[in-house]
C-alpha cells in the first residue's frame, strides 16, 4: 500500500482577503467551490494543485488537531528564475526573507527565494537546477 500524490492541503488564514491577494502575487487563481454538503469554500488553485482555505476563527470540520495560522512551510516550483521573482515580488512590497540560496528538494538541487505569507508561513519559490 501506498498513496500516490497530494490532491490538496489545507491552510488555516485570520484573513481571506489578505491570503487571497498574496497568492495571486504567486500566480494562484482564487475558486469559490461548493462542497458535497452544500458549503461555499475558498482555495487557491495552481497547476493541477489546490490550496483550501480555512478560516481560523471558523475552520471547517474536520480540521487539523490544533489548526493555527502561520505554522506552515510550503515550497512551490517555478520554471522561472529566482532574479525574475525577486523583481516581481518586491514591485509588490513583498519583503524577500532569503535567496536566491541552493537547496535540495524531493527530486534534486533547487534555488530557491523566502518570503512570508500574511499569515507568517514560510513560503520557498524554487527552481529545479
Amino acid at each position: 500500500m501506498q498513496v500516490t500524490g497530494l490532491d490538496h492541503l489545507v491552510l488555516t488564514v485570520r484573513d481571506l482577503r489578505s491570503t487571497i491577494s498574496f497568492y495571486e502575487i504567486l500566480g494562484c487563481t482564487h475558486e469559490l467551490f461548493t462542497t458535497a454538503s452544500g458549503d461555499k469554500r475558498h482555495a487557491l488553485r495552481f497547476g493541477t494543485q489546490k490550496i483550501n482555505l480555512h478560516e481560523a476563527q471558523k475552520p471547517f470540520m474536520p480540521h487539523a488537531q490544533e489548526p493555527q495560522p502561520g505554522s506552515a512551510d510550503l515550497c512551490f516550483l517555478t520554471d522561472q528564475n529566482p532574479e525574475a521573482w525577486i523583481t516581481h515580488l518586491q514591485q509588490h512590497h513583498v519583503e524577500i526573507e532569503e535567496g536566491p540560496v541552493a537547496r535540495t528538494g524531493a527530486t534534486g538541487p533547487l534555488m530557491s527565494v523566502y518570503v512570508r505569507d500574511p499569515d507568517g508561513n514560510l513560503i520557498e519559490i524554487a527552481k529545479a537546477q
